[in-house]
């Protein structure tokens, strides 16, 4: 059996994985999450700032869902769009 601490700082693989397959450029980027007026749903990704080309990375259901986005790419504010 294996026991862990609630408040334990271990990335799971799928985070580290997302990390590293996700390219955020900052400066070329701003992290945004998408919300449909009609259905509600919302996505979270990254924009470019020059071209407004949206990159997908995850489905948002919850609010822990965008606190674990904001943890992963280290992030203290995501916009939202409509």
């Amino acid at each position: 059996m294996c026991f862990r601490k609630k408040n334990s700082k271990r990335v799971s693989n799928y985070e580290k994985n997302l990390r590293e397959k996700i390219a955020y450029d900052p400066e070329t980027q701003y992290a945004v999450i998408r919300s449909s007026i009609c259905t509600g749903e919302k996505v979270a990704g990254f924009k470019n700032r020059k071209n407004g080309q949206f990159t997908e990375v995850m489905v948002v259901r919850t609010s822990e869902d965008e606190a674990r986005f904001k943890k992963i790419f280290e992030l203290d504010e995501v916009k939202t769009e409509y």
